[in-house]
């Protein structure tokens, strides 16, 4: 008899990422139903979904009588909790605490968090205001202390976002950051295509998985060897170039300026991940992940 598996999100791209991923393997296709949850099941994501067998189900995040209805039944649920809908960490701990308070209710064997680092932590608290990071954090840590068996699964900078981070100026391509074009690092995902990849290790791994992180990027890159790769690939002339603190903060919304300057000098201080190394992920991943190059190549058109 198969396992049910509760996917939060599944029409997101992190979640759509899961239930692809479960789909196409041959071994966890057949070991996991999935319920995908999700806010509307009239949306033609939500349908697709149906079609190929996922039983979809709606559910409120801020309800947890509705939280304890998706994950009734289930034995391993997957979370993803999006700070920016609410831009409120309160509330997307709150979201977090339901679902973990509903799993352990509910008897739930494994728990599957898109979680993050805290940065005020690692950064011995140079960097306070990297919410979206430290929230999730903190929720981490509580599915952590509940005693729920959970395992976290923490994305690297999405490589979609470069469709609008890498700008055309006066004919020339510019990847414009506060830190060392050398030396920061960052790391990336292409988020649809691989984010289930590296869920599919923590189901597999099942129970060594459990209480460890597994890192969901496919290599650590400057914003030099970004940039010249997005170059060789498009064509394009393009530079990456150091900007004052200020002048970066001067093109965000005040709400998150700081809180995205932190997050972007992060990447030349102690690291995204705290300065851990991916190997020990790469190791265990069975599908190539997607490189930048490959994701550029795919993609250009998006960079006219």
């Amino acid at each position: 008899m198969s396992k049910l598996i509760t996917v939060f999100g599944a029409t997101g791209n992190q979640g759509g990422s899961v239930v692809r991923a479960i789909l196409a393997d041959a071994t966890l296709s057949r070991e996991f139903k999935i319920r995908g949850v999700t806010r509307d099941t009239s949306k033609p994501a939500a349908k697709a979904l149906a079609e190929k067998g996922v039983e979809v189900v709606t559910a409120d995040l801020a309800s947890p009588a509705s939280v304890t209805q998706a994950v009734t039944g289930a034995d391993t649920v997957f979370l993803v909790t999006n700070f920016w809908d609410s831009m409120s960490e309160d509330t997307e701990f709150s979201q977090g605490k339901a679902v973990t308070d509903a799993s352990k209710a509910a008897g739930v064997k494994h728990l599957v968090f898109s979680s993050l680092r805290n940065v005020t932590e690692i950064t011995g608290g140079r960097m306070p205001h990297v919410t979206h990071f430290d929230g999730k954090a903190k929720i981490e840590q509580y599915m952590r202390d509940s005693g729920v068996p959970a395992t976290f699964v923490l994305p690297g900078m999405f490589m979609s976002n470069f469709y609008t981070m890498i700008k055309k100026q006066e004919g020339v391509y510019t990847l414009a950051w506060p830190v060392n074009p050398d030396t920061a690092k960052a790391p990336l995902i292409s988020i649809e295509e691989d984010f289930g990849k590296y869920v599919k290790i923590a189901l597999k791994q099942y129970p060594s998985a459990i209480g460890k992180r597994i890192l969901a990027a496919t290599d650590y890159y400057s914003p030099t060897r970004l940039i010249t790769e997005f170059s060789e690939v498009t064509g394009h002339k393009a530079q990456a170039v150091q900007i004052p603190a200020e002048t970066f903060k001067s093109f965000m919304s005040a709400p998150v300026a700081q809180e995205l300057l932190e997050n972007f000098l992060l990447l030349d201080d102690v690291g995204y991940y705290g300065g851990e190394s991916l190997e020990e992920t790469k190791k265990l991943l069975e599908d190539e992940p997607v490189s930048w190059k490959d994701f550029v190549a795919r993609n250009k058109g998006r960079w006219p």
